[in-house]
């Protein structure tokens, strides 16, 4: 599966687990909004079953004052209560809409209420009627012997405070029911929200570590083999995904295959080139051996007869056969120069110092200065100091001739110097003497081949370092190179 593919179908599933979450509160929401306006009615509907029967009991509270004082003030509550109690029985109908138990409650409190009103408004009537006239006084005795001693009207006021106390526990029920109802909802609300917004974390985390372990593990495995082919370990990478990886190890693959073949052919042609340099040593050495014995021969045998211009002409060729040795010596050693050997433990001071005791004359002074102790190649480093402090030897032709050879160290590499008196390098040649045979010296001087500096570039260039020169013409020259600084295995 791709990479790419992988990161979508997480993304769907955390957004999956998003929109399922948003859907869930969604309907819970609808569900608590709904138990809340219904808790909000109840109140209301408690309210006003509150008022309804405080308004009612007020009624009958001012009828018995007036039975009793004959006070026609205390009727001003019961007429009242009159205009009161429809309103609020219709109110309190409106809002018990759709529960059918409480409407019948209500309907019941509605029709007592009303045989209540009759009940009271006759004893009113007849009360008011008590002193105009005899048979007025004789209805009133007939009416308080028929309904206020038998208690009609405490009847009615029971019945009535009773359908009122069921009224109320039954609301209170509903209420406790869409209270419970509204809890239930708010808590599952957040379990879901918890649980949708953990699986989302876990999803989204656990994806992530999948995904990046992979990848990072498919990386560190061809970082490995990079690493690999540039210490020629050609290896191959097997990979059998195919995602937007994979094209990249299948590259590595090819370059690790390509640079195999070239290195083996490589290797194949320097074992050539070898031979062949062997050969052409031995082949080039011979002629140059016979021309040596016949010019001794020649001298041997035809001493005497020699004008004195010809035995000087016959010492130049002695001279230039050696040369001309000296140069196949050194291209042998410049084709030769190989991978060096294992890095190990070397302290340059000692390093130096012997390089000075088996080549420089005793007539020059050496300071040799801060010299580090370092891991690296010891044959590669020994080889550019042998030839800078040989050249630096050759060409001094001072009194006092002096050579310093000092160091620096830094944070990646060492910096050495090898400082010389001599006749000092012109700024014009100061890149030309690292060339092939570029020497400062005649031709026929045996000393210098052009040769020596070419070697100390090409290691130089090898360990992927700087050389550089500083010097003007008779103010001696310094010859300045880094080098590698690595930790000890």
């Amino acid at each position: 599966m791709k990479i790419s593919t992988q990161i979508l179908l997480t993304f769907s599933i955390i957004l999956l687990l998003s929109i399922i979450e948003s859907a869930s509160n969604y309907l819970f929401s609808l569900k608590v909004e709904k138990n809340i306006e219904f808790l909000n009615k109840s109140e209301n509907i408690i309210r006003n079953s509150s008022n309804l029967n405080k308004t009612i009991i007020a009624m009958q509270s001012s009828f018995r004052g007036y039975l009793l004082t004959n006070d026609t003030s205390f009727l001003d509550g019961y007429n009242e209560g009159l205009k009161i109690v429809p309103f609020l029985l219709k109110e309190q109908k409106k809002l018990v809409a759709g529960n059918e138990k409480q409407r019948v409650i209500l309907d019941s409190i509605d029709h007592l209420h009303h045989e209540w009103i009759e009940y009271a408004s006759s004893l009113i009537q007849a009360n008011k009627k008590v002193f105009a006239s005899e048979p007025s006084r004789q209805n009133y005795n007939q009416i308080f012997e028929n309904s206020l001693k038998k208690q009609v009207g405490k009847k009615l006021n029971d019945m009535i405070a009773k359908k009122f106390t069921a009224f109320n526990k039954t609301e209170y029920k509903l209420r406790k029911r869409r209270s419970d109802n509204l809890k239930s909802s708010i808590a599952t609300t957040h379990i879901l929200s918890f649980t949708f917004f953990t699986l989302t974390i876990i999803v989204g985390i656990c994806s992530t570590i999948i995904i990046m372990r992979s990848i990072s593990r498919r990386i560190k495995t061809m970082v490995n083999l990079a690493k690999g082919i540039s210490r020629g370990e050609f290896t191959m990478l097997n990979d059998i995904r195919k995602d937007e990886l994979t094209s990249l190890s299948t590259s590595l693959n090819i370059m690790s295959a390509k640079l195999s073949k070239n290195i083996k052919e490589l290797e194949k042609r320097n074992s050539e080139l070898d031979k062949f340099a062997y050969v052409v040593s031995h082949d080039l050495k011979a002629p140059i051996r016979g021309i040596h014995n016949v010019i001794k021969w020649i001298e041997e045998d035809l001493g005497e007869e020699l004008s004195p211009e010809m035995k000087k002409y016959l010492a130049i060729i002695p001279q230039r056969t050696k040369r001309m040795e000296d140069l196949i010596n050194g291209l042998l050693n410049y084709a030769r120069l190989k991978a060096g050997s294992s890095p190990e433990r070397v302290d340059s001071n000692e390093m130096v110092a012997e390089i000075v005791d088996s080549i420089v004359p005793r007539k020059f002074s050496v300071e040799i200065k801060n010299m580090p102790v370092l891991f690296t190649d010891r044959l590669k480093l020994e080889q550019v100091f042998t030839n800078l402090i040989s050249n630096a030897v050759k060409y001094t032709v001072r009194e006092k001739p002096g050579i310093i050879i000092d160091s620096k160290t830094f944070a990646y590499h060492y910096e050495f110097s090898v400082k010389d008196n001599g006749i000092g390098i012109e700024p014009e040649y100061h890149t030309k003497i690292f060339e092939m045979f570029q020497t400062l010296r005649e031709k026929d001087e045996k000393e210098s081949t052009g040769i020596g500096l070419a070697i100390v570039r090409k290691i130089i260039d090898d360990m992927h370092c700087t050389i550089r020169v500083d010097s003007s013409l008779d103010n001696g020259a310094e010859f300045i190179f880094t080098w590698p600084r690595i930790k000890e295995i």
